[in-house]
């Protein structure tokens, strides 16, 4: 087989690989727990959600709607908010 027909079947499988895991979303879950003597120190939950923006707010998360560094719109919203407080 040739070297370039490898390459192009291995993009393939991994564009289908990657189209798959975000039109259904892949979750990934852990926790770290470090204790002495049965008393808690620290408690680390890690929680880590892969999908496309779609799906994501098909799901009910939308958190970038509201992150003033990524939206535009929010951004606009507290400068004039901003703007309002310090005009009263």
């Amino acid at each position: 087989m040739d070297n370039r027909m490898g390459h192009a079947i291995e993009a393939t499988n991994l564009a289908d690989i990657l189209e798959r895991v975000l039109d259904k979303g892949i979750v990934i879950a852990g926790d770290i727990r470090i204790q002495i003597a049965d008393i808690d120190l620290l408690t680390i939950k890690i929680r880590l959600l892969i999908a496309s923006v779609d799906k994501a707010m098909e799901m009910g998360i939308n958190w970038w709607q509201q992150d003033s560094f990524l939206c535009q719109k929010t951004k606009e919203l507290e400068k004039e908010s901003e703007k309002s407080i310090c005009e009263h």
